[in-house]
């Protein structure tokens, strides 16, 4: 039995529930906390802390101060980096060693490019939360485990918590302990607690050692010729030759670090691998971590291995002196704490928004704490620290992106989050396949969320699983892999749920996840027929069985010109030509089943998608749902958006150091396919929120000529009532500028625009003709930018529709100025703005340099007769302006009757005040009790009666002085629709 086969998950294979211990929680376990005072945010963050961590209060003297939670086993006092190297005789070992410090913290302070791509940077030496750590043993490596719940382990007392200062203390034997085994799951923070521990060292927080010296099994796995451990150690850190020959000769207290054990093939017989104890003599890289396990090469230095729970067993037990298992963040605390150091880190919402923004950040962390104190999925999600990285991630990009680079899109987090995990892993390096982790992944555990999309399912049974994982194993070497994957991955991407009744299925441990990998399936060409991949298979055998018959016959042709031989040739051309056109169908059909799930009718009156991930993640406000009460349907619209995303350049050169390759020919024929589905289904014309996504598919799909030929189909853009944020102005802008073509119509109303979001989308609005951006709290800072806008040279804007915004007399400065120079306005809609007098009184004096408009409303604005006439005495003499809407506003008996008199052919204008004209109903009725009826919401329902019941009065008032009948039959059929009007305004049903 193979090695993989031994060092199981002690899962047996007849229960996928026993997978429940997935994630050992502890509350009131010791935790430790490092915090820089530099980083600590103000008194609301200081409160916060205090109040997670139970603290009265919080002392940070200089440098660092150090959090213990819990019960204290052991105190370290840190001491100076200095400690210990009075041993050293010579001044250059110290000097050495403090090059090696620094080339170490510089080395290891060093983040990945995800964390400068994806927000601020978390830096180790600044603040660190490290994940809780428990003592372990083989025995409990391998033993079945008791079938336990999230919710069971949130609750379950441990006393075995140590620290990673405490690793090396005596055993409860009271011997001193030399080796130790660290292992954790993928996601545990195995690599990120290593880094801190070496970082530590740097800056003296770790007395105990006083030379650190990690290697990469990874890299070791590399190294191919013998190498002695002296050579080996100079090669990696050359600055340290002076003091390596004294290693083995000094009391010199050296701690070996291997990172990621699993990456070597060791054999602990003698027979596999001689003993070595000197340190000058060259053997493979394996026998030399062999030997150093052994204490029989440098006995006295002390070793801490890390590595996935399926390879703890290649170390025999004797040689290990603890067990220390990763539990991440199984306090629901430690995580609270993560989430606000995270959240609170300088230029976390950019540049010049610090201020702005602060109250929202904290708003934030209140929100997603709520929902971790709810047991919510998140927080199961979160006792992995990786997860915790994701969700930050996550809502950075949704609350704080100001602009969308290529680079920022959510698919490409998603993607590097996978590559921050999983760059360079295979799943198992005793198998002769050396599958990548995440190939393996995309194929198995993409099956099982593929499935679940297409059935509308989000969580699985264990017969679900097995179905899933083990109806297709054939091969012992099949089932090995399963069985690592188990052990050290699946806790990864499913986790038991926490839903009440639903205790013993399991979910995607973040939704979204499992939209992600059902695309990275699909794209990937996994989903194929039993016909398929024979077919696919048997081309290639062909294939290259055609090419040696090929040069064959051609020789035969040269000697024997037989006629038959073209004929042969075109008939060893066939399998692979015909196998090649279904395999472009097949790129056809995943293009098909990105535009059926892009457009489901099902999905249209949903939030759109980025509303959707931000309630997953800081839940929905308002009282929890009665577990008796049926779930909502389950939606699945990130699928196609991340298979669009899946295709961008950048994403696929990502997943191809991942071991999942899509080749550009498949983008470029996946693409071409695509235009003529998703295109043509864009043009039947989309609810708001359906358009919001289609815009997101483009701008996470990354192809410039793909997009510009889609968004030249969209004339109209009705965006109303979606909730836009920055980053879907962001995206809005950045989808359509990639194209020049002018716009008919833009409509955002509704909308939760301020004079930020009008920043973000100038380039957009200079190119609408029609501008709808009503009810959207616009006050005088986004007049402001949209006199900038009117001034433009290249603006288009004919028609701009601002009512019930607060734009305020000082707004109405900005907009006059743009009236005055602009050129291209021909409609402008001021309704209920909040004027005033003195605000119609500005508009009026520059609306003589205007020459362009034609209808300006000014309703509602509680104008009197002074500015009211003022401004219909400008608009007689414009040369284009007919129209003034001044109805709902303060004006007299006596200003009423000059309106009264006023006439189009004559005067040249035509205000609209009432619902008559003399003594004939206004040709304007239907649509000044339209504007009414569609904008009562927003308005004083009071004021409203008031007006509605002065137009019933004018009504009746111009009946009486007509004869004619059918005037008089008109004036009945106005007067009833304003009493039902005021019928339902009383009764409240308007």
């Amino acid at each position: 039995m193979s090695q993989a086969m031994q060092c199981q998950s002690c899962l047996p294979w007849s229960s996928w529930t026993q997978l429940h211990r997935s994630l050992p929680g502890v509350r009131g376990t010791r935790n430790v906390v490092y915090l820089c005072a530099a980083s600590v945010p103000g008194a609301a963050g200081s409160y916060f802390l205090r109040k997670i961590l139970g603290t009265s209060s919080i002392s940070l003297p200089r440098g660092c101060a150090r959090y213990q939670g819990g019960s204290q086993r052991h105190s370290v006092q840190p001491s100076s980096p200095r400690h210990g190297l009075s041993q050293l005789r010579n001044m250059a070992y110290s000097d050495a060693i403090k090059k090696h410090q620094e080339r170490l913290s510089a080395w290891f302070s060093h983040q990945p490019n995800e964390e400068r791509q994806f927000g601020p940077s978390f830096s180790l030496d600044a603040v660190h939360v490290d994940p809780v750590i428990r003592e372990s043993s083989l025995e409990e490596v391998l033993k079945p485990s008791p079938d336990l719940t999230i919710q069971n382990q949130l609750q379950q007392p441990s006393s075995q918590v140590i620290t990673l200062q405490n690793l090396f203390d005596v055993d409860a034997c009271g011997r001193q302990v030399k080796n130790v085994v660290l292992y954790g799951t993928v996601g545990t923070g195995k690599s990120t607690l290593i880094k801190k521990m070496v970082v530590d060292w740097c800056h003296g927080l770790l007395p105990r050692f006083e030379l650190v010296i990690p290697f990469s099994c990874e890299d070791l796995s590399h190294s191919q010729a013998p190498i002695s451990l002296r050579r080996l150690i100079t090669k990696k850190y050359q600055h340290l030759r002076d003091v390596v020959p004294v290693l083995g000769a000094s009391n010199l207290k050296v701690l070996f670090i291997l990172n990621g054990l699993e990456r070597l093939n060791l054999d602990f017989r003698l027979a596999g691998t001689e003993l070595c104890c000197d340190p000058n003599e060259a053997v493979p890289a394996s026998a030399i971590v062999v030997n150093l396990l052994r204490k029989y090469l440098l006995p006295e230095a002390s070793i801490i291995v890390t590595t996935r729970p399926s390879a703890v067993r290649r170390i025999p037990g004797k040689y290990v002196g603890r067990y220390a298992e990763i539990c991440g963040f199984s306090d629901t605390n430690l995580q609270k704490l993560y989430f606000q150091m995270r959240l609170s880190q300088p230029g976390c919402s950019g540049e010049g928004s610090v201020g702005r923004t602060s109250g929202e950040r904290e708003n934030l962390v209140e929100m997603l704490s709520r929902n971790l104190e709810r047991h919510n999925q998140i927080a199961a999600a979160c006792f992995l620290p990786s997860y915790c990285w994701l969700v930050c991630t996550t809502l950075h990009f949704l609350y704080f992106t100001r602009t969308v680079p290529p680079s920022q899109t959510l698919t490409g987090i998603y993607t590097s989050f996978l590559r921050l995990n999983f760059s360079g892993e295979v799943l198992d390096s005793t198998d002769p396949s050396n599958i990548s982790m995440m190939k393996y992944v995309a194929k198995m555990v993409g099956k099982l969320a593929y499935e679940g999309v297409m059935s509308r399912k989000t969580s699985f049974s264990e017969d679900d699983l097995q179905q899933c994982f083990e109806v297709e194993m054939k091969t012992e070497s099949e089932l090995n892999l399963l069985e690592v994957f188990r052990s050290d991955v699946f806790r990864f991407f499913l986790t038991p749920c926490v839903q009440p009744g639903k205790e013993h299925t399991f979910v995607f441990t973040i939704p979204a996840m499992q939209e992600y990998l059902a695309a990275l399936y699909v794209v990937l060409g996994e989903k194929k027929t039993l016909a398929q991949r024979v077919g696919k298979e048997l081309s290639e055998v062909i294939g290259k069985v055609s090419e040696d018959l090929a040069v064959v016959l051609s020789i035969v042709s040269k000697v024997l010109p037989l006629r038959f031989l073209p004929v042969l040739f075109n008939l060893l051309k066939i399998f692979p030509g015909y196998f090649s056109r279904m395999g472009g169908k097949d790129r056809g059909a995943i293009a098909h089943t990105m535009a059926e799930e892009l457009f489901k009718e099902e999905d249209y009156y949903n939030d759109d998608v980025l509303d959707q991930i931000n309630s997953s993640i800081l839940g929905v406000e308002g009282p929890m749902r009665h577990p008796d009460e049926a779930p909502d349907d389950e939606v699945f619209e990130l699928f196609p958006i991340f298979m669009g995303g899946i295709l961008s350049r950048r994403n696929r050169a990502i997943l191809e150091q991942l071991g999942c390759s899509i080749k550009n020919l498949a983008a470029f024929e996946i693409a071409k396919a695509m235009k003529k589905t998703v295109i043509r289904k864009s043009r039947k014309g989309l609810p708001p929120s359906e358009l919001l996504d289609y815009l997101f598919f483009l701008h996470e799909f990354q192809n410039e000529r793909f997009t510009a030929e889609a968004i030249r189909s969209l004339r109209a853009v009705n965006l109303s009532s979606v909730r836009m944020t920055p980053l879907k102005c962001a995206v809005l802008a950045s989808v359509m500028g990639s194209t020049s073509h002018e716009v008919e119509e833009l409509n955002l109303t509704s909308c939760n625009l301020d004079a930020n979001s009008l920043r973000i989308l100038f380039p957009v609005l200079l190119r609408c003709k029609a501008l709808h951006l009503q009810l959207n709290s616009l006050g005088s800072d986004a007049c402001k930018e949209i006199r900038d806008l009117l001034l433009h040279e290249k603006c288009v804007v004919s028609n701009l529709r601002l009512a019930n915004n607060p734009v305020g007399e000082q707004g109405a400065q900005y907009l006059a100025e743009a009236l005055a120079g602009n050129h291209s306005l021909t409609h402008l809609s001021l309704l209920h703005t909040a004027l005033g007098d003195r605000g119609a009184e500005v508009i009026a004096q520059h609306l003589a340099e205007n020459q362009h408009l034609q209808e300006l409303n000014l309703g509602y604005n509680s104008l009197t007769d002074t500015a009211a006439l003022h401004v219909v005495e400008v608009a007689k003499k414009h040369t284009k302006l007919d129209k003034v809407h001044l109805y709902f506003n303060d004006i007299s008996e006596d200003g009423k009757r000059v309106l009264h008199s006023l006439r189009m052919d004559r005067d040249g204008v035509r205000a609209l005040v009432f619902l008559t004209v003399g003594t004939d109903v206004s040709e304007y009725w239907s649509n000044i009790l339209n504007v009414v009826q569609k904008n009562l919401p927003f308005w004083d329902r009071e004021r409203v009666r008031q007006h509605l019941a002065l137009f019933l009065q004018d009504l009746e008032s111009s009946r009486r002085q007509t004869a004619n009948p059918w005037r008089k039959a008109k004036f009945l059929r106005v007067e009833s629709e304003v009493k039902k009007m005021l019928g339902k305004l009383q009764d409240g049903t308007l």
